[in-house]
């Protein structure tokens, strides 16, 4: 008798068990299909001084856009920004912040003048490009950190 019942002991828990794996298993795939969504980030976002330590912590490598509206080199760095979000999609976010909605951000950082950009590895500064900058010159200062 005692086998009889330690045999449908068994039986409860492969059942159970099972059952665990499965559901894990479904996890396991969402968390990867959301990683991945969210890895292949094609367009700027937006960053502001509410969220910018979030966001350079989140990805380990951003490359940011300190501008401002009235900023006419801004303007012709805007372009050449999306076309890069588009190419290193998976590989490097791009973000872009408004100097004059977002102070407190400029001033930690001591951007004098934009647009700057500034390359963010794993959370800290790695490198910045001040004023309009070809897009191979911002290419070449990638590669580094790709």
């Amino acid at each position: 008798m005692n086998k009889c019942i330690m045999k449908e002991h068994g039986c409860l828990f492969e059942e159970k068990d099972t059952e665990l794996e499965k559901i894990k298993a479904k996890k396991i795939q969402e968390m990867i299909k959301q990683s991945k969504s969210s890895e292949k980030i094609a367009t700027p976002i937006t960053i502001t001084d509410a969220d910018f330590n979030d966001t350079v912590n989140k990805y380990s490598l951003i490359v940011i856009d300190c501008w401002a509206p009235w900023c006419g080199p801004c303007r012709m760095v805007a372009p050449i920004i999306e076309e890069l979000a588009k190419e290193y999609a998976g590989e490097i976010v791009f973000g872009k912040l408004d100097v004059d909605e977002n102070p407190e951000t400029a001033t930690r950082f001591s951007i004098m003048g934009v647009p700057t950009l500034l390359i963010m590895k794993n959370g800290t500064e790695a490198d910045r490009i001040v004023g309009v900058a070809p897009k191979l010159l911002i290419q070449n200062k990638l590669k580094r950190y790709v």
